[in-house]
């Protein structure tokens, strides 16, 4: 028997706990086998009924009659809310009935909120959160202040930094818990083409109808290949003999599922000639390298292509961390007319703004940072901060706002 997969303190669980106290209906969206149950079992402290709709007779009765379903539930747990969107209809209808705090907690594997029909029926009664696989952080069972040190400028020091080929084998296992338990890279490879699997066969049905589903996983592979570059539609759906139109479409249900996300650009007044185009990321690192066929070998022997897994493993960690802060922030990309490109420009509430730059390389030079300078330029005094996040082990300052700093620094 394989051990037990350990139970980690997620980032949003404060979040959640306090969503329950204040709103009658909390629900936590995410990934599946991201350890969606697993939170919301831990944070039930009210004996709330635990139903599934993976359980296919819970299923069947809950689409069958909604709201016969739900009567006579005083307080529960739906897992994978996204496979009867009637419920929500239903639930809608008693929560306004009884507007008590926590009454229903919720999970799903699929934005169910993007659905027809469903996107306005909770609109004040429901609040949303995201939880993607395992940052750093949790699994190291530290609480993270990165964004917090970013936006005032204090980049930490790290004690002990990974780096060189740590850093590459630490990026190809992901954030599923199930996959970094598995001791061997090739079996935490074969649970993610499992998985990946899984989703495009299973999930997606849940979804929508999609004429060429044998096409998808050619599609996922297409997508793995341009991951952290500006989206084409057209390029894309050409790939598989679909139009720019269905690619769109299909991009658009992956994100639905948690698989990729679009980095929108981030614009001002002050610059005019900027890329407005989104840009494309896996969500976790070790679906995007068993999509890619990447391993330790290869990227050891070729470092190349480790550019674009560690921006994807930044991205995903900033997103993490996004989703346990007290701040409002929103991540963009940019680009302008020159190529000066940002990875992630993160905006506060106030709007503040933030830049990270990810760096593949031991070595940062003072032009590294031309395109943060000129973030900084556009921003004026709305910009905190500028830090290239490097494969070294020092956090040095390049100037005013401006600092080169660990991977390891998202973690610290």
């Amino acid at each position: 028997m394989p051990p037990p997969v350990p139970v980690y303190e997620r980032l949003i669980e404060r979040r959640v706990r306090e969503a329950l106290s204040d709103t009658p209906v909390v629900l936590v969206i995410g990934p599946r086998r991201a350890g969606k149950t697993t939170l919301v079992q831990r944070v039930n402290t009210d004996d709330r009924v635990y139903l599934t709709m993976d359980d296919q007779t819970v299923l069947e009765a809950a689409r069958s009659d909604p709201q016969g379903f739900l009567r006579g539930l005083d307080r529960a747990i739906i897992d994978e809310i996204q496979r009867a969107p009637e419920l929500l209809l239903a639930i809608k209808k008693t929560v306004d009935e009884d507007y008590r705090a926590g009454r229903f907690l919720l999970t799903g594997s699929a934005n169910v909120l993007t659905l027809p029909r469903v996107a306005d029926s909770l609109a004040g009664r429901i609040e949303t959160m995201q939880m993607l696989p395992l940052a750093r952080a949790e699994i190291d069972g530290v609480s993270p202040s990165f964004i917090e040190c970013l936006f005032n400028g204090e980049i930490k020091s790290v004690n002990r930094a990974m780096v060189g080929d740590e850093l590459v084998e630490l990026t190809l296992q992901g954030g599923f818990p199930e996959a970094i338990n598995r001791k061997s890279e090739r079996r935490r490879q074969d649970w993610a083409r499992s998985y990946l699997t899984s989703i495009l066969s299973r999930d997606l049905r849940d979804l929508a109808v999609i004429d060429q589903m044998v096409d998808l996983p050619k599609f996922v592979r297409l997508l793995a290949e341009h991951a952290g570059q500006l989206v084409n539609f057209s390029k894309l759906g050409a790939g598989i003999n679909v139009t720019h139109k269905t690619g769109r479409r299909y991009v658009t249900l992956l994100e639905q599922i948690f698989l990729v996300s679009t980095l929108q650009p981030w614009s001002t007044n002050t610059l005019k000639r900027i890329a407005k185009t989104p840009k494309m990321h896996f969500l976790d690192t070790g679906l995007l390298s068993a999509a890619r066929g990447l391993n330790l070998d290869r990227l050891i022997a070729d470092r190349n292509q480790f550019g674009t897994l560690l921006e994807t493993f930044v991205f995903s960690e900033i997103m993490k961390l996004i989703s346990g802060t007290q701040m409002q922030v929103v991540p963009y990309h940019f680009r302008d007319h020159q190529q000066r490109e940002v990875d992630i420009v993160l905006e506060r509430d106030d709007g503040t703004i933030a830049g990270i730059k990810v760096k593949a390389s031991a070595t940062v030079r003072a032009k590294d940072f031309a395109s943060l300078r000129t973030l900084s330029e556009v921003s004026g005094k709305q910009f905190a901060h500028g830090v290239i996040l490097y494969d070294g082990k020092d956090t040095v300052p390049f100037g005013d706002k401006l600092t080169a700093a660990p991977i390891s620094t998202l973690w610290c």
